[in-house]
């Protein structure tokens, strides 16, 4: 069985975001998978999608932290600046990070680990809403 959806988060500020429930709550259709893989994808270049830490929120403010000095805004090697000094870093992390993954199911449910969540990776100051697009293969 194949299914595919697109469906849209709402808007965030910029910093990682633990996105799961949302993402569970857009996809009633993995109840009835026994065994499959849920692939997502975001259809944005300033935007990413990773797992990680799903408990302690100090690991998303440390990430954001990270990026932010390890991806500087006004580089000036940067060509790309008309939309904004967040424009072209956010590009570079949505590269880094990257604009899907894929988590197994089982049993109608995600099998991440204990401590494994979705994260939306927000890159720009004043994004807007961000479309998934998950496609669901399994029995």
């Amino acid at each position: 069985m194949w299914y595919q959806k697109t469906f849209t988060l709402r808007a965030r500020s910029r910093g990682f975001h633990l996105i799961t429930d949302e993402v569970l709550s857009n996809l009633p259709e993995l109840r009835d998978v026994r065994v499959g893989i849920l692939h997502l994808f975001i259809q944005h270049t300033s935007a990413s999608l990773t797992l990680n830490e799903n408990a302690d929120p100090t690991v998303r403010s440390d990430m954001e932290a990270h990026f932010n000095k390890f991806v500087p805004e006004r580089a000036p090697y940067y060509q790309h600046t008309y939309e904004g000094d967040d424009d072209m870093p956010a590009h570079i992390k949505a590269s880094l990070l990257g604009a899907s993954i894929s988590v197994p199911i089982s049993n109608g449910r995600l099998a991440t680990g204990t401590w494994q969540g979705v994260y939306l990776g927000e890159h720009r100051d004043n994004a807007g809403a961000r479309r998934l697009v998950a496609t669901i293969q399994g029995e």
